[in-house]
This record gives C-alpha cells, sequence and structure tokens, in this order.
C-alpha cells in the first residue's frame, strides 16, 4: 500500500494542476473580454491619500485586466496610475520601462509603489536598477512574474513571447542584477501553467499564495491582502 501512495499523489497533483490550466484560461478570456468592454477612464483611479500606485500589466494585458487589484488598492485610499501608453504591452521591455518611467517624469510621481504582473514586473525592475536615478519607486509588488524565464517560450510562435526564455541575453541580465531585488515582493502560487520555474527572486519577499494559475491569482483574496500590505507599508 504505501508504494502505492506517491504514485496516487503524482495523480492528484497533476489532476489539481490540469484544473488550474482550464480555470486559468477561462478567467484570463473574461477578464479580456471585460476589459475590452469596460468604460472606466484612468482618472477615475487617481485620487486618494495613500502611497501612489503605479500599475503595469503583463504581455496582451491592457490595464483594465488589472481591475481585481486597481480596485482595491483604490478602495484604501491609494490613487492608481496606468501607462497607456503601453496599450497592451508588446513592447520590448527595454522599450517599455523607457516609457514607463517618462511617465514618471512627466506627472513628477514619488513614493510610487509599482503592482504589476507577469511580463509588467520585468519592465518594472529594469526601471528600477537602470532608468531611476531620482529613485521615484520606492517598491514594487509583481504578481506572477517570470523573473528566470519560461522554459515554454521557445515553442511560442512570436518574437514578444520568445524574449522570455530562460537563456534570452536580456532576462539573463536582467536576472543578474541584485541591486533592487530587496525592494521586491514576488507573489506566486503554487502552480502557474505558464512559468513552471515559478516566481520566486533572490534577496525579494517571496510569497507563496495557495492557488493555481497565472492569471486568475490576480482576484484571490490572499494576494489581494499581500499586495494590499505591501503597498500600505510604504509611508505617503
Amino acid at each position: 500500500m504505501t508504494s502505492r501512495m506517491p504514485t496516487w499523489v503524482g495523480l492528484r497533483r497533476v489532476s489539481l494542476n490540469a484544473g488550474s490550466w482550464l480555470l486559468d484560461y477561462r478567467y484570463a478570456a473574461i477578464g479580456q473580454v471585460r476589459a475590452a468592454l469596460s468604460r472606466t477612464r484612468p482618472d477615475d483611479f487617481a485620487t486618494g491619500d495613500q502611497a501612489p500606485v503605479l500599475i503595469l500589466p503583463g504581455i496582451y494585458e491592457s490595464w483594465h485586466f488589472m481591475r481585481p487589484l486597481i480596485d482595491v488598492l483604490h478602495e484604501a485610499g491609494h490613487p492608481v496610475h496606468v501607462v497607456t501608453l503601453l496599450q497592451s504591452n508588446r513592447r520590448p521591455i527595454i522599450e517599455s520601462a523607457r516609457i514607463v518611467a517618462e511617465h514618471l517624469r512627466r506627472q513628477d510621481l514619488r513614493g510610487v509603489v509599482i503592482v504589476a504582473h507577469s511580463k509588467g514586473g520585468l519592465i518594472g525592475k529594469y526601471l528600477m536598477t537602470q532608468l531611476d536615478p531620482d529613485a521615484r519607486v520606492a517598491r514594487m509588488v509583481a504578481v506572477s512574474t517570470p523573473f528566470s524565464g519560461s522554459r515554454y517560450a521557445r515553442y511560442m510562435p512570436t518574437p514578444s513571447l520568445r524574449d522570455f526564455g530562460a537563456k534570452h541575453p536580456a532576462l539573463l541580465a536582467l536576472a543578474a542584477d541584485e541591486r533592487m531585488n530587496g525592494s521586491v515582493v514576488s507573489i506566486y502560487g503554487r502552480f502557474d501553467p505558464h512559468i513552471p520555474e515559478g516566481s520566486f527572486l533572490p534577496g525579494a519577499e517571496n510569497v507563496l499564495i495557495d492557488t493555481g494559475g497565472h492569471f486568475r491569482i490576480m482576484s484571490h483574496p490572499e494576494t489581494q491582502r499581500q499586495v494590499l500590505a505591501a503597498v500600505g507599508s510604504v509611508p505617503r
């Protein structure tokens, strides 16, 4: 009996992970439709007396896709800012980071906490290490960010997705630069169908959420609690 236990445990894990795949894609599909139909404007979230937040979505995501986090942050009193020029965030990481840096300067935002999803965390890290000489960014909270890349990237049909390969030069350079890792909170689930390597970042505050998925983790109550706690710990 005991010799069969690992097999059953393994089958159960595979079943849970397969369910996470399905639920995650369902969540993403619904989220994209809602984002496309949304009539909310960036100015609707730009008020508040707590630490300012800058939203950086993942690839193929508009800022609307992160509404589950935007809503709870704004309700807690944080002015939430978005970079509309990113559009669906298909540009290379460095180019996108330059757009974000210019937005910070143009709006004269300081003491900012970046809240990012997936690729947004890579953009945020490059910004913090290379393009923030005035230290406008105080901290970053990254959800499901492929800091070490993804082994699946090599099979992707577009260059913008293949850029997430673990051996891509830009990603290797970003991973090697650990200067700002201590200012990052990395939040991730027990299983991510897009990032089998996980989102652990050396030197950062790493938070494991007991859920699966790359997208739907943003709506998980514990994720939202951890994001609020991390953002709220930065003084105005």
